[in-house]
């Protein structure tokens, strides 16, 4: 009997969302969604990559953006200066705040993305997302100006230990977070894709995700792809074979200008997954580049445009601290 396509385990996702899900309301924007709670699929890596088929994904920006990550980058100049611009929105929202109260002077997002590209000292003053991905993989935030590098330690400690149970990366900091922060501290971007363990089994090397809050139409494809490809690539550091990704979700929802393209989707066949060519060794997370990718056999369906919903995170009405009232 022929075996089921793995993609189907991501369609599966889709149709369970359309079909099941509840609705609700983003506190900030009022953009509705359709939600569901609490979801696994898993993925064989000696089979491929899973870059979905039933739609092109944007490979270039799943591999920048993954270096931006793991090159503990957190200025999205990188990613401008190598045209992804996945994350353009975010501070430009930041951006508009300022504008608003008559701190800067008014740009348009092209203009503003042109400024990022070109100068140095406006990209340091505004292209910047504190307390991000990339700064807590890699240089998490310790006491005494201390800093700690989370996914190189938890390479090193597979080196040494490759039976370890406690290989675990986190970006998910209380400190930084809606009204658990001090004023003015709260992280302006949802961290959404929180929390991921790495595990040696059978000589391979397997990673498991938990997300706390997943786009399945146009997040989960990247997310996917990101971090199968990270597995991948921490196994080449260690000298091992890949295993299973496997993708923990809580709550997974499609957003309700999605749901046309999401059925569009839901239409088409899965193709056979892309193969990863590195074309280069390395052997440290320092030493990796973009350019030591190889793409191999990728023949998708054509992409389905939706647009990005710029939601969630700090919301200044739910999360501003309250003036403390003498007694």
């Amino acid at each position: 009997m022929k075996k089921r396509h793995p993609e189907y385990q991501y369609l599966d996702l889709v149709r369970d969302t359309l079909e099941n899900g509840e609705k609700q309301v983003d506190a900030g924007t009022g953009v509705k969604t359709y939600s569901v709670f609490g979801r696994q699929i898993r993925f064989d890596l000696s089979h491929g990559l899973p870059l979905l088929t039933t739609k092109k994904v944007y490979w270039n920006g799943v591999l920048h953006e993954l270096y931006w990550f793991l090159s503990g980058q957190s200025n999205i100049k990188y990613l401008v200066d190598n045209n992804v611009h996945i994350w353009d929105d975010y501070p430009y929202k930041i951006y508009k705040e300022k504008v608003a109260k008559g701190k800067e002077p008014e740009l348009t997002k092209e203009t503003f993305i042109e400024k990022i590209a070109k100068s140095a000292a406006f990209a340091k003053k505004h292209g910047e997302l504190r307390h991000i991905y990339g700064e807590l993989w890699r240089r998490w935030p310790a006491e005494g100006k201390r800093t700690v590098d989370q996914l190189g330690w938890v390479i090193e400690e597979l080196r040494k230990d490759p039976d370890a149970h406690n290989t675990i990366v986190t970006a998910w900091n209380p400190h930084y977070l809606y009204s658990m922060a001090k004023p003015g501290e709260g992280v302006r971007f949802p961290i959404c894709h929180n929390l991921y363990q790495v595990n040696v089994k059978h000589g391979k090397v397997c990673l498991q995700l938990y997300q706390r809050s997943a786009d399945i139409f146009l997040g989960v494809p990247f997310n996917i792809a990101s971090y199968a490809l990270l597995t991948m690539i921490i196994a080449k550091i260690l000298g091992r074979e890949p295993g299973e990704f496997v993708h923990t979700f809580g709550d997974l929802h499609v957003y309700e200008n999605h749901r046309a393209q999401a059925k569009e989707q839901l239409a088409r066949k899965p193709r056979p997954f892309p193969k990863v060519k590195f074309t280069k060794s390395f052997k440290t997370l320092d030493s990796f580049r973009p350019g030591f990718v190889e793409l191999v056999d990728y023949d998708p369906h054509p992409p389905i445009k939706a647009e990005l919903a710029v939601v969630g995170g700090y919301n200044e009405k739910l999360h501003r601290a309250k003036k403390k009232t003498k007694r």
